[in-house]
């Protein structure tokens, strides 16, 4: 991003500096000395946090991690509600609305991918449990390694106490998988 006494400029908009008019194009075309000699400064863009964990982009609005329990602005619970055919109106139930925080997400996502994972293999197990032929241990062992690796990515996810440390955090799967 380019600057000129403090406010932004678009490298393809024409502006004008001190009583000169510059064409659309010269900000591209400009070396960075000529852009310096009338006062254009460049500026990095700042960067934006990942929109998965934070409000807008925005370091200073994390995502809620945990589950929370919603309230209405008098502080009393929200309740699921469900239409009355009798009625003919929204009644409460007995069921509390639930925000899901991040963590939820992510466990559910590694539940899933742990699944898609065992799936390719699954045909060999229901092939054994009907007494066809054994499982082989190479794919034994495959399947272990997806459950450990799915324990530990799960055990890692319950362990992170912020969403700087969920955003940082690296999940891992068996390459053979």
């Amino acid at each position: 991003m380019f600057t000129l006494n403090g406010s932004p400029i678009s490298p393809d908009t024409a502006f004008s500096a001190g009583g000169i008019q510059y064409p659309a194009n010269w900000l591209r075309l400009a070396s960075p000395e000529e852009r310096a000699a009338i006062g254009i400064t460049e500026v990095a863009d700042a960067v934006r946090a990942d929109d998965r964990f934070y409000w807008d982009g925005d370091l200073s609005l994390p995502k809620a991690i945990e589950d929370v329990l919603a309230t209405k602005e008098d502080g009393s619970p929200l309740m699921v509600q469900v239409y009355d055919p009798a009625t003919e109106a929204m009644v409460d139930t007995d069921q509390q609305v639930i925000t899901r925080g991040l963590k939820h997400g992510m466990i559910a996502q590694v539940k899933q991918t742990a699944g898609t994972l065992l799936a390719a293999t699954d045909w060999r197990i229901t092939r054994a449990a009907e007494g066809i032929k054994a499982v082989d241990a190479d794919t034994l062992a495959a399947r272990a390694a997806i459950r450990a690796a799915s324990n530990a990515n799960e055990a890692a996810i319950t362990a992170c106490t912020t969403t700087a440390e969920l955003a940082a955090l690296q999940l891992t799967w068996p390459e053979n998988a």
